[in-house]
């Protein structure tokens, strides 16, 4: 595979047939024709699967590799996973056979054995995502089908009278996972040693044998992998080979050729068998290979000649992964929540010419940016220095001679000097200059430079862009989320270096300049405004670790603000914050991430010393059940009641009841408010959390209505809601959670979070959150109950109050999680002749719906930028006030005898009085912190096993699971870890087990620290057990305060433990 010049690449790109977008741009020679392979690197760890999000969505299929020692890892899950999500196929590389080999030092018997568990490993994985997509499609189908049977549609086997037969099949049996699976039989298998420069796939060995056994390739190929042996007397191959004892086939063809070469080079370093098996093979090796004193390089020369990996591992890929022609599904076109065939013709047309992948002039030009990625300004064609061509180097001689000339004249000699010091004034000029280049794949049509093309936003309405936009220009009308930008220039990305093209057509991978000022991190392009935004990049990694940066000279300020908005725009999973104490923030996946991060601002971006703080750990407060032991496991009784009422302080505005219900008025006398703290079942908040697109889409959809607008939901979205709503049902279950799904005020924070508001006011009926879903589904009855309930004039600062409380709770100003605050008392007195504005009139019925259904929207709008702004663990004051102001001046109501102003100073007392009720409310429960924690896998050898459990016991880990895998000595130790612990833990782990060992983490979940943060001795039997200062530490409350020290609230600590008298020394003489 030789050097292919850019004319010849240019052709091929011409022919999508022969393209495969994987990954470095080479040209291979595949017998007959010619193939473009782009293959796209990714890189391994957990904390950049970021990366391999933007990588999968430009390609047709994926190349995974996977460790013969360490076999599958959290992160091959991710990766397979992605794949799968991406509906892109694999094909699997097991790589590192030599440590299998030299390390393990397995029999070629054993190493059979251990690959076969390998490929069961890999395929479980992909087993265990079918086995889920098919169960989703089949409880789909039932759905539709009792659907169906509700409007009349019976069929005849489910008519009165006839047996009722359940189906326990789960439809796998009819699912065709033929193609599904890896098995090297299919050709989907490689086996290499990248490092030794060779690889295998049995199809290489069939054919050889083929010829010497006399058997058909085709039969070898079947046999090769399996319970097959070869019967050396009657020349057949047989099955049972385990059974028999006898060796498998591919431990005889395959294995033991490979081990023998290894045994002859590496170990024994017998020259004469090494020269009899390199002639039997074909192999020359140069005589230098050949005295070399490491016998490894021998063993790459010969094994680089025997079984290259690269021929192995493109043949793979041209036979068995898709051309973009083969695309089988609109996987990226996405209509969000909508109905796709509500949406306009012309984008319904889109569809046929993107799965055609067509590169004609008159196809719609469709393109995907990934990713943004920095790259020098010398890098770029336009701006290196080429290789001179004979004549270009004639005409220097001949103009050099002259110069030569006029030099030895000495009369433009000063001219000659100042033209010398323009051209090394230039690159001084240019040099530290860096511009952005999208990473991107052209999906139809043909993308020449200096085309102006579309830019959708993920919000974008193509129905909205089709009444206001004809055609691309330079001026547009301003349409939401659609802008317009001119392709400047076109690359072709040839590993580090760029190649400029004038065109690209359809299928291929390629770099575009100029669009740094309209794409921040992906986007969709298009000449067609009728084109529906590319569904978003699903990332594995959280971004979960945030730290505070500043500059270490503040007069640096301006350089570290611009190079946090590059490295926002360059790395797709990092998140730049500024929040409301003006701190620039930045947030990311891991520790391994966040340093990348960093060194990228110091070296690249922003080109300054920075300073940053220790990592910001997010937490969430929640409320339990009280608890029926205290810390040494004795029965509480009621003690522990009173010690949590004692907790609230009453006032004449404040009132606790014994049962838990906060009653709180306005400072006013106008309203009184009653709340009670419920804690949620944890499969409840786990479901609200998981749930939240769902939820943000629900919320949208009420909106819409209230506004007067109607948002067509598609079947799904509906079928998906309408699910949510019957598990939350089913969940919520007994005395006190009776019909508390239809009297879900709203979610919070921020509209979707894993908290509700419950209406328990007596006699007030208001429309439910599902009311839009009763609409959509066309139920008159539900519809008509809805539309009669009045919503109350204050209605909105109920929720506004809400959003607040759950946004910051009472602990340390952390986000809630898990909580429902169940309104059940609401009084309004107003010093006018009308005393009760709870209900309105039918006259005025119609137009206060119309108005107040305005606010809660508005209101969400303002909540959500706040939420955005301070991210979560931020004081909303300033949230506060923008949500009490946000509908002011908006209407006022003449009720009775004087006017009351719904969005004036009376609705942010009653937001106020709702937030502080709901605080009180939650202190009035036993109170817990909830961690952040990561799922922490280590492989380990039995020697250092105690010293990973002791740094694990250090930092508060728990461990899950510990097995030994089969075939090594290595131990599997899952274990769950804080992320407020696992900083440093990389590296500790590996220092006390000298490199022995070394852990994944991935975020996995949140978990409820079971002290109590506010906990002291209080019975006979806690003071004996923990003194009376309970010496040892509350992990709790050290998180507490540590978060209420950073955020400057009050901590509540002794400066001063044991204070004495100093005595000095001359008065103890």
């Amino acid at each position: 595979m030789g050097h292919t010049s850019l004319d010849k690449i240019k052709a091929l790109q011409k022919n999508p047939a022969n393209v495969r977008n994987l990954c470095i741009l080479a040209h291979v020679d595949h017998g007959e024709k010619d193939y473009l392979i782009n293959l796209i690197d990714s890189p391994g760890h957990v904390d950049f699967s970021s990366e391999v999000s933007t990588a999968v969505r430009l390609c047709d299929g994926a190349i995974v590799i996977v460790d013969a020692v360490e076999g599958v890892c959290p992160q091959t899950q991710a990766v397979l996973r992605q794949a799968w999500l991406e509906n892109i196929r694999p094909v699997l590389v097991i790589n590192k056979i030599d440590r299998v080999i030299m390390e393990l030092k397995l029999t070629s018997q054993e190493a059979y054995t251990h690959l076969q568990k390998i490929l069961e490993q890999v395929n479980a994985v992909t087993g265990s995502l079918f086995t889920s997509k098919v169960l989703e499609d089949r409880a789909v189908k039932e759905e539709r089908a009792e659907e169906d049977k509700e409007e009349g549609d019976i069929k005849p086997a489910e008519c009165p009278g006839s047996e009722q037969v359940y189906d326990w099949s789960a439809g796998l049996e009819d699912s065709d996972d033929s193609q599904l699976y890896f098995s090297p039989d299919q050709g989907n298998v490689v086996f290499a040693s990248a490092i030794d420069g060779w690889g295998f796939s049995i199809q290489q060995f069939a054919q050889v044998h083929s010829q010497r056994m006399g058997i058909r390739a085709e039969v070898l190929l079947k046999t090769s992998w399996g319970d097959f042996y070869l019967n050396a007397k009657a020349k057949k191959i047989m099955k049972g080979a385990h059974a028999k004892g006898k060796k498998p086939l591919f431990v005889q063809l395959v294995l033991d050729n490979i081990w023998s070469l290894y045994d002859a080079v590496v170990t024994r370093r017998d020259k004469e068998k090494i020269e009899k098996m390199m002639m039997s093979l074909g192999v020359k090796v140069m005589t230098r290979d050949l005295r070399h004193s490491d016998p490894k390089v021998l063993l790459s020369a010969i094994c680089s000649q025997w079984l290259p990996v690269s021929q192995a591992v493109l043949f793979m890929v041209c036979d068995k992964l898709p051309s973009p022609l083969d695309m089988t599904s609109e996987r990226l076109m996405s209509v969000g929540a909508r109905r796709f065939h509500s949406l306009p013709l012309q984008t319904q047309e889109l569809k046929t010419v993107f799965m055609q992948c067509s590169s004609d002039d008159t196809a719609p030009v469709i393109v995907f940016v990934s990713k943004m990625f920095m790259v020098d300004a010398k890098a770029l064609p336009q701006n290196k220095q080429r290789p001179l061509t004979q004549e270009e180097m004639a005409q220097r001689r001949e103009l050099a001679r002259q110069r030569h000339t006029e030099r030895l004249a000495a009369i433009q000699q000063t001219e000659s000097q100042m033209q010398a010091l323009s051209l090394k004034a230039k690159p001084e000029e240019e040099e530290g200059k860096e511009t952005f280049v999208a990473f991107a794949r052209v999906y139809s049509g043909v993308v020449r430079r200096g085309q102006k093309v579309f830019v959708m936003g993920p919000k974008y309405d193509p129905a909205q862009g089709l009444r206001m936009v004809r055609i691309v220009s330079a001026c547009l009308p301003p349409v939401p989320h659609l802008a317009c930008c001119t392709m400047d220039s076109l690359y072709l990305l040839m590993g580090r270096e760029l190649e400029e093209l004038e065109e690209v057509p359809s299928g291929n991978v390629l770099g575009i300049g100029g669009l740094e000022e309209c794409v921040l991190k992906s986007a969709t392009l298009s000449t067609s405004p009728a084109l529906p935004p590319f569904i978003p990049l699903n990332f594995e990694a959280t971004p979960i670790v945030r730290v505070a940066i500043e500059p270490k000279h503040p007069s640096e300020m301006p350089k570290l603000v611009q190079g946090m908005r590059l490295l926002n725009q360059a790395d797709p999973c990092a998140e730049v914050l500024i929040q409301e104490t003006g701190e620039h923030v930045l947030v990311t996946a891991g520790e391994v991430h966040l340093q990348r991060c960093l060194d990228d601002l110091r070296e690249r971006f922003a080109k300054i010393e920075i300073s940053a703080s220790k990592p910001i750990i997010p937490f969430r407060e929640t409320v339990i059940r009280p608890p029926k032991v205290d810390m040494v496991n004795e029965d509480l009784g009621k003690q522990q009641k009173v010690a949590v009422l004692h907790q609230v302080k009453e006032s004449d505005t404040l009132h606790l009841d014994p049962s838990g219900l906060v009653t709180l008025t306005t400072p006013n006398r106008q309203a009184t408010v009653g709340v009670r703290a419920i804690p949620l079942p944890e499969e409840v908040t786990l479901l609200l959390e998981g749930s939240a697109d769902l939820i943000r889409t629900l919320e949208q959809a009420g909106q819409a209505q209230r506004e007067g607008r109607t948002l067509d939901m598609s079947t799904w979205t509906l079928d998906t809601l309408m699910r949510l709503k019957s598990r939350l049902e089913v969940l919520l279950q007994g005395r006190k959670w009776r019909n508390a799904v239809d009297r879900i005020w709203a979610f919070g924070p921020r509209r979707y979070g894993p908290n509700f508001l419950l209406n328990s006011v007596e006699g007030y009926q208001r429309p439910s959150v599902w009311h839009c879903l009763e609409r959509e589904k066309g139920e008159k009855e539900g519809g008509e109950k809805a539309e009669a309930s009045a919503i109350r004039d204050f209605d909105n600062s109920v929720v506004s109050g809400f959003q607040l409380a759950t946004l910051s709770g009472p602990m340390c100003e952390e986000p809630l999680m898990g909580v429902c605050f169940s309104v059940e008392r609401w009084d309004m007195n107003f010093p006018t002749q009308r005393t009760h504005l709870d209900s309105v009139t039918e006259e005025d019925s119609n137009s206060l719906d119309a108005s107040v259904s305005k606010s809660p929207g508005e209101a969400a709008g303002q909540q959500e930028a706040s939420g955005k702004a301070g991210g979560a663990g931020e004081t909303p004051s300033q949230a506060e006030g923008a949500v009490a102001g946000a509908s002011q001046g908006r209407r006022r109501a003449d009720v009775g005898a004087g006017l009351v102003d719904c969005y004036g100073p009376f609705s942010g007392q009653l937001i106020a009085a709702v937030k502080e009720a709901c605080r009180h409310a939650f202190q009035a429960k036993p109170q817990r912190l909830m961690a952040a924690m990561y799922t922490c896998e280590i492989m380990a050898t039995a020697e250092v096993l105690g010293r990973v459990y002791g740094v694990l016991g250090k930092r508060e880990g728990r461990v899950l699971q510990e097995e030994m895998k089969e075939g090594t000595e290595m131990f599997i130790i899952k274990a769950v870890l804080p992320v407020a612990e696992s900083f440093g833990f990389a590296d500790e782990i590996r220092k006390r087990t000298s490199g022995l060992a070394s852990p994944q983490l991935v975020f996995s979940h949140w978990e409820v620290i079971s002290s109590d943060p506010s906990w002291v001795p209080t019975t006979e039997e806690e003071y004996l057990h923990f003194g009376e200062k309970a010496d040892s530490a509350n992990q709790a409350l050290k998180y507490m305060n540590a978060v209420r020290r950073r955020k400057g609230l009050y901590v509540e600590e002794k400066i001063v433990e044991h204070g004495e008298k100093q005595r000095t020394l001359s008065k103890n003489k």
